[in-house]
């Protein structure tokens, strides 16, 4: 409900009131209850402001200005001093409050104006209710005020409440309607602009204040269910004036106190213009809520009701309708259902949301289903009645929702943003019905309209007349406008996919955006089906939610052919199965099947099993159903017209048959009782069960256990049926004759393998004989046993018949074993061994060999040779043994001996068995030894053996596991044990060591116990042996001989001796164990070792002499001396240490304890002990406490100063501490220590102190700030140096190094912690500054031992980066207008730096300029908007860095456009400018053409007006020559005249009245002629074509417009003029199909033409490169192209990169940052030098100038001075006087003329052409040539001076440099130190640098040619490919089958043309004329060339196109 103001009669009355340029302004005071009810009129003067106006407001109302009170506006909001001018209008109403919130005391009156607006009288007479089809339109007049609260509540969060009252109880007061919403409501000011009339949307831009706060187009949602309906401004002022006289508008926004309320009424209208007041104005009353005291007319006491309803909202709108028209009342009375349905139908989606009204789906609220709009009506003595729209559930929506079986979803898309959502949906064919709903409301719309009678067609179609689509704009339903159909979706004329029946079971609905026009009431679409229907609609579909583009006719029937086969049914298919194939039919019908066993058809059931008979069969089948069939992949209950049944022949014991017939051959009126008794009867001939009897005894009894080999008796058998006869045939049928019948007898044994047949026999009837089967008697195998007797038949001995079994007997018996007869042995348990009991098993069996058991009492007699046999019992049963068989007997092996044991048992039939043993040893009962002596003799030092036997009890030596014999000596100490193992053999010889008892001088007796300790049953042996002492060496001695005395050195004894000495006669003596010497024999000294010597003198051996013993030199090493003795029997060793004693004192030693380091400042942390020592380092003992003084220290720096010195007694040494030296430089120091005469050295290492500074490397002085550039690196990596106090470099490591900034700066890398090396240092690495400009300071920290270090503060001056790009700067005429087709005003781009300016010597081709068409939701540049690139720069343009696009063409189309500048500053990265929008307008007028072009009339002059009728509803409109409609303004006529083609035709048509000409109105740029007519019996000739020129006459233009020429065919026959207008359709119809195929083809054609120029122009590209890379010695292959370049670029590129890698020369100088681009730099860094000596010299001759900067102003070089502080000198370029600058041309000296005036020797090059310029080569030159002048450099200092001496002779001389570093001055002087250059390393880094080696700078060009080739390769290819895509489209069947329909229409056409007898050559008329602009639906976008070609033709007059 929203709108604005707008001017009017009182408007202008306040104007006439305020000419003077005062305002007035009216004032209600509610700052009280008991304030004055009316208003103050205040005068506010032209230039007041709110100081003055609040000192006239308290005046007014007679108050104090010190008073606290706010001033409002009705909208509540306050005044202040911002806002006053902009709120304090003329005739506004203000409010006087305590507060802003304030609640009003008392209501007021707010004057309104509300004329209409302007749109009144240029729209008037199109917009009023009226009926269309029998309906009325008063529930489409509710419709108009539910949009408007649908439009107010769309912001609601929760519930959105819309509610209807209809008030008709009259003891309430008059009829009356409300309507009321929970909407946003509106101001006072939004609600005056409610009531001005056509304020739409779109026009409450300007000065108005909108009732829905400004329009903003919402975003797309589905079905368009935005709510945005209240639209024009008209329809609710219309809608409250077609039901009633008088509107009440009650409203109260959100957030507000106060609730505003407006009047309008019809009778106040009338009154107003009785008393000659202003209509269009009046009074809105503000009141707070509840507040009903105004409402004092008996006729709205309702209104008390509604008022108090007030206090519970929040906000609201209410629209109270009084006056009500009688008619409406009884309307609304009496079809309350069927308006509401009509209300529900209309706005069914935004109540049920986009899916609409489905039964299964759940209803929850949600954001499309949270609108209530109840409807509630009121009447005098009955009960309410009060409907939700929700609750219906008859609307046509739903119905046409819940009765579709499936739905087909698309859309469409219309030229411009138009977009249409479809859907249509399947209603099936049920049974015998169709379910397409009928519309209860207007039944009318099935009835046949040309049948005369009032009957229904029996058999009409579903839809009847009905259109498919209904059309819902914005989410509601637009009643009066339906679409009939689309091409894709009307019957075929030839049989399709589907029935033609389908296609009446089809219904449909559109939903459109507000893109489409619709009148204002909202009642009918103005444009929508001439839109869609236009040849550039798209149609795509919608499957599953994503948009497919697709053929939408061939997908429309694949669905429709689907819907009828799975939804049309007839038959009810229930009780599914399953889904089978089936093999007996041909393979393509043999599945799926689904399978069910029951259907409903025709109101009968059908189930399995069921009894039927089948009728038109042959023969008639009785049979019970099976189950039926079903065709295709179905799950469930499912409906068909059609399928089959599977019946089982009855009955089956006859007709072993299954037939499958179609289901509607079923007999469905037989009953199915008829079809039992039919089988009953056949099934009682048929044989039922079998007779058996016994004639021989021996009766086989059922379950019977028998033993084997028991007989089985003779069988009698006879087959009886039901009735007992017997029988011996089967009955005959009808399919042949009867079948004899046998009998089958089976004797079958079950087995656990499986069931074996024994005994099968089949047995005839004789006749006379009956079925007979003789005894059975070899029946022998254990096991169950079943005799069957099957009757079979004759032939097959088939045992079933028709799927019955014939009769059967089954007898079950089992047969057992007998008695035993015989037996065996089982399985024995080995060994046997003697004396040891064991069992022998026994196993019986019956005479056939089956397992039996002994029951009787039998005596087992057991027999053996040599054995005597004995056992305990024999056991029966099952298991049945011998137990406790024992065997005795000699045995000569411990092998064991075979035995034959015979086993007798009486009684059997066979009674005896042999069974072979063999019987092993016993277990050990005795042990035997050897000797047999109790009494044995040996010497002491030998071994013993003994003999000994392990015998069982039998005495038979036996063996056994583990059988273990040892003996234990007692009687003396470390006495052996003799153990032996018998387990194998069981005798052994059991001996051990040698019996050896120490010290032993006599004889002793021992004892021997001789026993198995692991068998304790046997007794042990013992024995006792006399020991003898032994006779062998048993002692060896040594002594040291001194003069005559011998003294013994004992075993381990320690001798002293002096150190180095030798020592001598040394003797030894050996004894027995008697202690007798033994004499030394030869054969006893052979057996003496000596360990100090390896060569023994065996004679003094023999005297009794050892080898002399040689001292060690050392104490330290003590000398092991062992002499011993080895034979068979003993084993001796003597031995002795020799301790070496310190000889005589011989030198000083000095010895470092602890680290030999010294840190700088710190004393050395070890000590320095001093000894004196022998000739052999041996420390002697010759300090005493009087000897410290004799001890002097000396060293070069050292510091004596806490030197001590303290004698160890304990060590006998000197201790030396608090050795420390002077801080100097680091290294190694020597002490020199001395002590009497003696004296010694000893070396330190020195080292720099304790951490304490961080200094940087190689980084100049930092007095000054550094410039370092935005965005770029450092000059040098940051690396700093641990340093001691003393400035010496700390070698420390593992110290972490941190760098401290501001937050404002960042660095790049990101600050990491770094550590230093073993050297102390840490490169931090090369940063990259980011800064805001000034000057920024970095330090850098060491943390070590917890304190902290700090660094130097490093300070960096940012300056902005001169060369990095950061906006487009675009001027252009901002005032030019924008005609289409014209050119576009030049455009000025720019690209502005950081430094704000511009960069120049930038390549043009990087700036582009893209256009395209502006929409909602393109923010940025599509894919195909048009690129433009700039053109080339004019000598008259000045600004340099400026690029101008210019001459660009408008776009042809009006609109909005963007415009936008991109500039390329790499492959990824665009830089673009703001957005240009601009508004392209329509250009001049051209001509007049017809909105939609009619198709061309075929008219006769007889009597009926349709047959005379030329045109229908023409609109004609101006447009320019691009189609654009312009001339609004323009006012004048229409004439149209009739005119013959030949200007010799007499007879020329007349319109009606008999003239030839008439005029239409032309206003507003268009002409609407409703109809024209030719007269009744007009002249003409017949069969001839006539024209009708329509032409403009307007005269505000100067030239004349193009008209606009209709042809039409007269005729003077009615028939033939209704054949020819038939073929003048069909004409028109295939005109425009040859428009689009031409068109389509022509853009073919130029894209396949531009496509081929680019093959030709990649070819030619690729050829040149291939030709330069030839030059540089690289053939590329013929395949394999790209990958070859691939590779060979990655090697390539790993060359450069390695010869970038290898060091070279460069200036360690840091160079001056450049700010901007008006500075080059330092010197030292302009240019490069390839030589090392001449770099060095050059560098050297201008070492003054390295550190100047260069900068190309003098201003620049100013500011550089200014930021210095003077300290950096500076060179400008524009103060350099260039013309004394030497010629770089000009020849060496030497030439003179051009000739060689002398020989030089020394290969004399003038120094500037040593040089090279990696950037600025011109302005370089300029400086270099200033500062070297002619400077020549030569080899050497004699060929120097041999050049000057030649050169003088003609010529001036230059300064001359030498490569080994001389100078001669161009005044001659050389020599001194001013004139020879140092060497490299003293020059400091002022070096110009080495340029990049040659072959890198190669390397570089080879790969750049690399990759603009691979790059043409990759385009030719691409290019190929495209064309070769393109030529097989163009041959595709499709595009065949499209050239031969053009050809086929253009023969057509012809024909018709000539049947018509029209001109087939004449120029196409403009509004037939194909659009030049080619649309491709399915070719792709054309390149760039093409685009240009399209957009000249788009450009030229259309008189200019080819006929």
């Amino acid at each position: 409900m929203a709108a604005e103001g707008a001017n009017g009669p009182a408007a202008e009355a306040r104007e006439d009131r305020g000419g003077d340029g005062c305002r007035t302004v009216y004032l209600f005071d509610r700052r009280e209850k008991k304030s004055e009810l009316g208003d103050r009129e205040l005068r506010v003067v032209e230039h007041a402001d709110f100081a003055s106006f609040r000192a006239s407001v308290c005046q007014t109302i007679g108050i104090s200005t010190e008073e606290k009170f706010v001033i409002t506006t009705t909208s509540r909001k306050e005044i202040t001093h911002d806002n006053f001018d902009d709120t304090v209008k003329d005739g506004v109403t203000l409010y006087l409050l305590q507060s802003v919130n304030q609640l009003l005391p008392a209501a007021t009156k707010e004057r309104i104006d509300f004329l209409p607006h302007y749109d009144t009288l240029v729209k008037s007479g199109m917009y009023e209710y009226y009926a269309s089809e029998g309906q009325n339109p008063l529930p489409f007049a509710f419709a108009e005020l539910i949009d408007n609260s649908l439009s107010a509540t769309s912001r609601n969060v929760g519930v959105r409440r819309i509610q209807i009252k209809l008030l008709f109880d009259e003891t309430q007061g008059k009829p009356a309607v409300a309507v009321i919403d929970n909407g946003r409501g509106m101001t006072s000011k939004q609600l005056n602009n409610w009531a001005v009339y056509r304020l739409s949307k779109f026009t409450r831009q300007g000065d108005f204040e909108s009732d829905h706060s400004g329009y903003v187009r919402p975003v797309p949602v589905p079905r368009s269910l935005n709510s945005d309906i209240s639209y024009f401004g008209v329809g609710g002022k219309q809608a409250v004036f077609f039901v009633g006289q008088s509107a009440r508008m009650i409203s109260k926004p959100a957030d507000s106190q106060d609730v505003h309320e407006l009047v309008l009424s019809k009778e106040d209208f009338e009154t107003k213009e009785k008393n000659k007041e202003a209509i269009y104005s009046g009074y809105i009353r503000n009141r707070k809520p509840c507040d009903s005291v105004h409402i004092t007319s008996d006729e709205e006491r309702f209104l008390h009701n509604l008022i108090v309803e007030e206090k519970e909202k929040d906000s609201f709108t209410a629209v109270v309708i009084t006056g009500v028209q009688p008619e409406h009342i009884q309307y609304l009375k009496n079809y309350f259902h069927l308006w509401t349905r009509q209300l529900a139908h209309i706005y069914h989606y935004y109540i049920h949301g986009p899916k609409g009204n489905e039964k299964h789906t759940s209803k929850e609220v949600g954001p499309f289903n949270n609108i209530d709009i109840d409807i509630s009506m009121f009447d005098k003595g009955k009960a309410p009645k009060i409907v939700n729209l929700r609750e219906i559930q008859d609307d046509m929506q739903t119905l046409y929702i819940n009765t579709a079986s499936d739905s087909f979803e698309f859309k469409a898309h219309v030229e411009g943003d138009g977009i249409v959502e479809g859907i249509i949906r399947y209603h099936p064919f049920l049974y015998d019905r169709e379910t397409y709903p009928d519309d209860p409301c207007f039944p009318s719309k099935l009835k046949d309209e040309d049948d005369d009678d009032d009957c229904f067609i029996i058999d009409k179609a579903a839809r009847g007349k009905r259109p498919i689509f209904e059309c819902f704009w914005n989410g509601r339903l637009i009643p009066y406008t339906s679409v009939e159909d689309f091409d894709w979706c009307t019957p075929p004329k030839k049989r399709g996919l589907a029935p033609i029946e389908c296609y009446n079971r089809i219904s449909g609905a559109l939903f459109t955006n507000d893109k489409f026009q619709v009148s204002t009431n909202k009642l009918t679409f103005m444009d929508l089906e001439l839109k869609l229907k236009d040849k550039n609609t798209l149609f795509t579909r919608i499957l599953n939610g994503q948009e497919q583009r697709m053929k939408i006719d061939r997908e429309f029937a694949l669905w429709l052919k689907d819907c009828h086969e799975k939804y049309d049914k007839q038959i009810k298919f229930t009780l599914f199965k399953g889904i089978i194939t089936r093999p007996d039919l041909p393979s393509k019908k043999q599945g799926p099947w689904a399978t069910y066993s029951a259907i409903e058809w025709d109101g009968k059931i059908y189930k399995a099993g069921q009894l039927v008979k089948t009728t038109k069969t042959l023969p008639l089948f009785y049979g019970s159903i099976v189950r039926f069939f079903l065709h295709g992949d179905h799950d469930g209950e499912v409906y068909a017209t059609g399928g089959e049944v599977q019946i089982a022949m009855e009955p089956q014991a006859l007709y072993d048959e299954v037939r499958t017939v179609p289901i509607a051959k079923l007999d469905r009126t037989v009953a199915e009782k008829i079809v039992r008794k039919y089988v009953e009867d056949e099934m009682a001939r048929l044989p039922d069960r079998l007779s058996v009897t016994w004639p021989e005894g021996d009766e086989l009894l059922p379950n019977e256990i028998r033993p084997a080999g028991t007989p089985i008796g003779a069988l009698r058998i006879e087959i009886l049926n039901k009735k007992g006869e017997a029988m011996q045939k089967l009955p005959g049928t009808s399919h042949g004759g009867s079948k004899k019948l046998l009998v089958e007898l089976k004797v079958i044994l079950h087995s656990p393998s499986g069931n074996k047949e024994i005994i099968s026999h089949i047995s005839q009837h004789g006749g006379k004989w009956p079925y007979w089967f003789k005894k059975m008697e070899n029946i022998q195998k254990l096991g169950n046993y079943t005799l069957k007797l099957q009757v079979v038949l004759n032939e097959s001995n088939a045992d079933t018949y028709a799927g019955r079994p014939l009769p059967s007997k089954a007898i079950k018996f089992s047969v057992k074993e007998g008695k035993p007869e015989k037996f065996s042995f089982g399985l024995l348990d080995l060994p046997f061994r003697v004396g040891v009991p064991f069992n022998i098993p026994l196993e019986f069996q019956d005479e056939f060999g089956h397992t039996s058991q002994l029951i009787t009492n039998i005596k087992p007699v057991l027999e053996a040779s040599g054995l005597s046999l004995h056992y305990e019992e024999i056991t029966k049963g099952p298991n049945c043994v011998i137990r406790g068989v024992t065997a005795k007997g000699p045995i000569n092996s411990c092998q064991g001996k075979n035995f034959n044991l015979k086993v007798v048992l009486p009684g059997l039939k066979e009674d005896s068995q042999i069974l072979k043993i063999r019987l092993l040893p016993g277990p050990p009962r005795r042990l035997k030894v050897k000797p047999d002596s109790e009494f044995l003799v040996i010497e002491n030092g030998t071994a013993f053996p003994f003999q000994v036997e392990v015998l069982d009890e039998s005495e038979n030596i036996t063996t056994q596991p583990k059988l273990i014999v040892q003996c234990k000596f007692s009687g003396g100490p470390n006495l052996p044990v003799y153990v032996v193992d018998c387990s194998s053999s069981g005798t052994s010889i059991l001996t051990g060591p040698v019996i050896q008892v120490q010290n032993i001088k006599k004889d002793q007796t021992l004892k021997a116990r001789i026993e198995i300790p692991s068998c304790k049953d046997v007794l042990p042996v013992e024995k006792t042996i006399k020991l003898l002492p032994s006779s062998h060496v048993a002692q060896l001695q040594i002594f040291s001989v001194e003069g005559q005395k011998a003294i013994q050195i004992k075993h381990q004894d320690e001798v002293n001796w002096i150190a180095g000495d030798t020592m001598h006669n040394l003797i030894f003596q050996m004894y027995d164990e008697g202690e007798r010497e033994i004499n030394i024999t030869a054969a006893l000294a052979e057996k003496i070792k000596v360990n100090w010597t390896p060569e023994i003198n065996k004679e003094n051996l023999l005297q009794g002499l050892l080898p002399d013993v040689q001292v060690p030199t050392s104490i330290k090493d003590k000398r092991y001396c062992q002499v011993s003795f080895q034979d068979d029997h003993v084993s001796l060793e003597s031995a002795f240490t020799v301790r070496p004693l310190p000889d005589e004192p011989k030198h000083l030693k000095c010895d470092l304890k602890g680290g030999k380091i010294v840190q700088m400042g710190q004393e050395l942390q070890g000590e320095i002990v001093i000894i004196i020592i022998d000739q052999y380092g041996n420390q002697v003992p010759a300090f005493s406490p009087n000897s410290l003084s004799a001890l002097s220290v000396a060293g070069v720096g050292l510091d004596n100063s806490n030197l001590k010195t303290t004698l160890q007694e304990n060590t006998q040494s000197i201790s030396v501490r608090g050795i420390k030296f002077i801080p100097g430089p680091p290294g190694n120091k020597d002490l020199c220590f001395a002590w009497r005469e003696f004296s010694d050295f000893i070396r330190v290492e020195l080292i720099s102190g304790p951490p304490a500074k961080l200094l940087l490397i190689d980084w100049p002085e930092l007095k000054e700030s550094i410039p370092v550039i935005n965005g770029r690196e450092l000059e040098r990596p940051l690396a700093v140096q641990l340093c001691d106090q003393w400035d010496n470099p700390a070698l420390v490591a593992n110290v972490k190094i941190s760098l401290i900034k501001a937050s404002s700066l960042k660095l790049s890398p990101s600050n990491q912690q770094h550590k230093t090396d073993e050297k102390g240092r840490a490169n931090l690495g090369m940063f990259t500054v980011f800064a805001s400009r000034g000057e920024h300071t970095i330090q850098v920290k060491a943390t070590y031992n917890k304190s902290t270090i700090e660094g130097p503060l490093i300070k960096l001056m940012v300056l902005p980066d001169p060369e990095k790009p950061i906006r487009l700067k675009v001027k252009y005429d901002k005032d030019a207008s924008f005609l289409a087709g014209d050119v576009f005003t030049d455009f000025m781009v720019s690209v502005i730096s950081e430094d704000e300016s511009i960069i120049k010597n930038i390549n043009a081709a990087r700036i582009s300029m893209k256009m395209w068409k502006l929409t909602s939701n393109v923010n940025r540049p599509p894919a195909n908007a048009e690129t433009f690139s700039c053109n080339k720069i004019k000598d008259n343009d000045k600004e340099e860095g400026c690029f101008y696009f210019r001459d660009k063409v408008i776009p042809n189309k009006v609109g909005t456009y963007c415009i936008q500048f991109a500039f390329m500053m790499d492959k990824a990265n665009m830089l673009n400018s703001e957005q240009v929008i601009v508004d392209v307008l329509p250009n001049l007028p051209m001509k007049l053409v017809p909105e939609i072009q009619p198709a061309t009339p075929a008219v006769s002059n007889v009597r009926s007006i349709s047959s005379r009728t030329l045109v229908r509803d023409l609109h004609l409109s101006i447009t320019d020559n691009y189609g654009n409609h312009t001339g609004m303004n323009l006012v004048g006529t229409v004439v149209a005249t009739i005119k013959g083609f030949n200007e010799e035709d007499i007879d020329i048509p007349h319109f009606v009245g008999k003239v030839r000409t008439l005029e239409f109105p032309f206003v507003n740029g268009s002409a609407e002629i409703t109809s024209l007519v030719l007269a009744e019996n007009s002249p003409g000739k017949d069969s001839t074509e006539y024209i009708i020129i329509f032409e403009p006459r307007l005269s505000p233009l100067s030239r004349t417009l193009e008209p606009y020429i209709l042809p039409f065919m007269f005729y003077n026959d009615v028939k033939k003029q209704q054949q020819m207008a038939a073929l003048t359709k069909e004409k028109d119809q295939l005109s425009k199909s040859i428009i689009m195929y031409r068109s389509l083809f022509e853009a073919s054609k130029q894209l396949l033409d531009e496509m081929k120029c680019q093959v030709e122009e990649a070819k030619l590209k690729e050829s040149q490169l291939r030709n330069e890379l030839k030059t540089c010695n690289i053939d590329i292959p013929a395949s394999q192209q790209v990958s070859y370049i691939e590779a060979l670029l990655k090697r390539k590129m790993a060359e450069q990169e390695e010869l970038k890698k290898k060091p070279r020369r460069s200036c360690t100088l840091p160079n001056y940052t450049k700010g901007s681009g008006d500075v080059l730099g330092k010197i030292a860094h302009l240019a490069q030098i390839e030589d090392d000596r001449a770099a060095m010299v050059i560098s050297w001759h201008l070492a003054s100038d390295m550190d100047c900067v260069v900068t190309l102003t003098t201003d620049s070089a100013r500011r550089i001075y200014d930021e210095t502080q003077g300290r950096q000198q500076v060179l400008p370029l524009d103060s350099i006087y260039k013309k004394t600058l030497p010629d770089w041309k000009r020849p060496l000296p030497h030439f003179r003329n051009g000739k060689l005036y002398f020989k030089p020797i020394g290969d004399p090059v003038f120094a500037r052409d040593l040089l090279t310029f990696p950037d600025n080569v011109e302005h370089c030159k300029t400086v270099f040539g200033m500062l070297l002048g002619d400077t020549i450099i030569l080899d050497n200092l004699d060929a120097a001076n041999q050049y000057r001496k030649e050169v003088v002779k003609i010529t001036h001389c230059p300064t001359l440099l030498t490569r080994d570093g001389d100078r001669i001055r161009s005044n001659g002087k050389f020599g001194g130190l001013q004139n020879k250059a140092p060497p490299m390393d003293k020059l400091r880094g002022m070096v110009f640098g080495a340029p990049v080696p040659k072959q890198c700078r190669f390397l570089g060009e080879q790969i750049d040619l690399l990759q603009q080739y691979r790059s043409a390769v990759c385009k030719l290819g691409s290019v190929n490919q495209d064309l070769n895509g393109q030529l097989e489209y163009l041959h595709t069947p499709d595009m065949k089958k499209k050239k031969q329909e053009l050809d086929e229409q253009e023969k057509s056409l012809k024909l018709i043309e000539q049947k018509l007898g029209m001109t087939p050559t004449r120029k196409c008329n403009d509004s037939l004329c194909p659009s030049p602009k080619i649309e491709m639906t399915e070719c792709p976008i054309p390149p760039k060339r093409m685009r240009r070609e399209t957009t000249r033709q788009n450009r030229k007059p259309k008189g200019d196109l080819p006929s």
